[in-house]
């Protein structure tokens, strides 16, 4: 709690003054019904580097576009309603997720790194577009939010303007939170009312940009992430250089042994992920690559086919040019008959007019 002393005065009135709601949301809860769905695993770790290419097919886009360019992905608020979130089609079951991350600016606008389970169990990294100082981290345990005492505030330098790493490493016993590798907080198991609400249920990772501030939330919440939004003043951006995912389990899949949500309860079936098959599957082999890799006998008849290939070409070639000039000849034969033909009849006429023979009668006139 030491860095909360590193917010004074009003400033830190405000905040704790304001609580935070957790801002997620599931669509089967386990706790509730032994109907939902079981949780595909990560099963390994995997970087996703933004700069070069997109998040793939890992990740749902929710709410909104996300740009990927050389500076990363680009998580832009245009309007009203826009809350661009990349969310993993994966769980992780104690791990470690850090991101690179530059916050987006803007009253009210708040950049969000989130681990959350189906039964509500969440941990969370809070960056306000309006606090160029301070970094928020919070937990919630089975959507428990009886009890606002959970935020801690950590100082940072200018996240808006900087890229910094934010990482969260998550263990059966213990939840612990970094910022550019440093250590600024660690939650034991019993320290979340008796373990309670302790995190501890498969989780999926989220990171998106969002409106804490939008005039449509609670006032609470308003207030916590430092005002009204104003849209008018955006488009606000939040930038993601990378994204480090390690699941600390191993398995195809997790499910729920009961209506508990204890981690004992987690039930991991073992096998193969298939997202981990998928992500550690090879790139795609060049041209290149794959004749080097054919055996000396294949490139021989690779070889000879292509030779046969351009043979036949080349005689396809060579017959079409022969047939043309044939018929060339044919015409030219032709053309010079018809010309030898109106000579001749042409110096017959000369010939006849010579001769008189087309002379005018007297009779006739």
């Amino acid at each position: 709690m030491s860095s909360l002393l590193h917010l004074s005065g009003l400033g830190l009135l405000a905040y704790l003054a304001a609580p935070v709601a957790a801002q997620t949301f599931t669509a089967c809860n386990p706790l509730n019904t032994t109907n939902c769905p079981v949780d595909i695993a990560l099963g390994t770790n995997h970087t996703y580097d933004l700069t070069t290419s997109a998040a793939g097919d890992t990740w749902n886009t929710t709410a909104g576009t996300i740009n990927y360019r050389l500076a990363g992905a680009e998580f832009t608020m245009n309007s009203r309603g826009d809350a661009p979130t990349i969310q993993s089609n994966y769980y992780i079951f104690g791990g470690e997720v850090e991101v690179w991350m530059k916050a987006a600016t803007g009253q009210g606008v708040v950049s969000s790194i989130v681990l959350q389970s189906d039964d509500l169990d969440e941990v969370d990294w809070e960056l306000i577009g309006g606090n160029n100082t301070h970094v928020m981290t919070n937990y919630f345990g089975k959507g428990n939010t009886t009890s606002y005492d959970r935020a801690v505030w950590h100082p940072i330098d200018k996240p808006q303007e900087n890229f910094h790493n934010y990482t969260t490493r998550w263990t059966k016993e213990q939840i612990e939170w970094f910022v550019d590798g440093a250590s600024v907080r660690v939650l034991k198991y019993g320290e979340a009312n008796g373990g309670k609400n302790f995190p501890q249920t498969p989780m999926q990772v989220k990171v998106g940009i969002w409106a804490g501030g939008d005039k449509d939330n609670d006032k609470d919440t308003i207030k916590w992430a430092g005002g009204e939004t104003d849209y008018g003043k955006g488009p606000y951006t939040m930038w993601v250089k990378s994204v480090r995912v390690t699941d600390f389990s191993r398995g195809s899949e997790y499910s729920y042994g009961d209506m508990t949500g204890s981690w004992d309860s987690i039930k991991i079936k073992p096998g193969n992920s298939t997202v981990a098959e998928e992500l550690n599957a090879p790139p795609p082999m060049t041209a290149s690559q794959r004749w080097n890799k054919l055996s000396p006998g294949a490139k021989i008849g690779v070889g000879s086919a292509v030779g046969a290939s351009c043979s036949a070409l080349i005689a396809l070639a060579a017959f079409y040019c022969v047939r043309q000039r044939r018929a060339g000849r044919r015409e030219r034969a032709i053309a010079d008959q018809a010309f030898e033909k109106e000579t001749s009849e042409l110096m017959a006429y000369q010939q006849r007019m010579a001769k008189g023979g087309f002379a005018i009668s007297s009779r006739a006139v």
